[in-house]
């Protein structure tokens, strides 16, 4: 499992990266870790930082007593080139899981989930459906939107190793949003699975509250 954690963080207005900002005591990138072991204990973790951050986090790991194995990678310029950093470093062939390193509440049923199936259809891509109304915004007018259409994107999304890697020896476009459009670049059909709306990407000091009440919930 590729987990991405080398953004700045900035939307959060805190001098600490979110990624490395408290959740139930212990930095939200070890909750995030500890729940993938938690899915499955052999799942092996690669975890992409910014070098600027590799120091920080190894004096964390020492602060916390954190203990599960994982290989450090550095990040590159944008996720894209982090993600092409962790890709490079398994040769194996086998079904690699890409999640973002600030999505700690992830369904441990999801996870496993993401990785069967994507053994079966080559790829796998967690999804809920939105539950507000939308509405289209263009050209300075707006009108009704069916929302039954519209799903939103989760993490972990799982691939075959030669497929991802395929996907990402090509050059990075401004229209590679996550894992999936890039590989539906080359023409393959992305499988969607259903996600867990706990599985929220913690962005913002809200989201931080949010998190911070699920995770002290008995579920979690």
């Amino acid at each position: 499992m590729i987990i991405v954690a080398s953004g700045k963080g900035t939307r959060m207005g805190s001098d600490i990266p979110k990624q490395f900002l408290p959740l139930g005591g212990k930095p939200i990138i070890m909750r995030t870790i500890e729940r993938i072991k938690e899915a499955d204990n052999n799942i092996n973790i690669v975890l992409v930082l910014a070098k600027e951050h590799q120091d920080y986090w190894l004096l964390l790991c020492s602060e916390y007593s954190f203990s599960i194995e994982h290989k450090i990678v550095t990040g590159g310029e944008q996720r894209f080139n982090s993600v092409q950093n962790g890709l490079n470093t398994i040769e194996e062939d086998s079904i690699i899981g890409i999640h973002d390193g600030v999505r700690p509440l992830v369904d441990i049923d999801v996870v496993n989930n993401s990785f069967t199936h994507a053994q079966i259809f080559s790829n796998a891509v967690p999804v809920i459906k939105p539950v507000e109304s939308l509405r289209l915004v263009k050209g300075g007018k707006n009108s009704y939107f069916d929302r039954d259409s519209i799903v939103l994107i989760q993490t972990p999304q799982c691939f075959e190793s030669k497929l991802i890697k395929k996907a990402y020896s090509q050059p990075y476009n401004k229209s590679f949003t996550d894992d999936a459009s890039v590989v539906e670049s080359i023409g393959v059909e992305i499988n969607l699975i259903e996600g867990n709306y706990e599985n929220i990407k913690i962005t913002n000091h809200s989201d931080l509250i949010i998190a911070e009440t699920l995770f002290n919930d008995s579920r979690y």
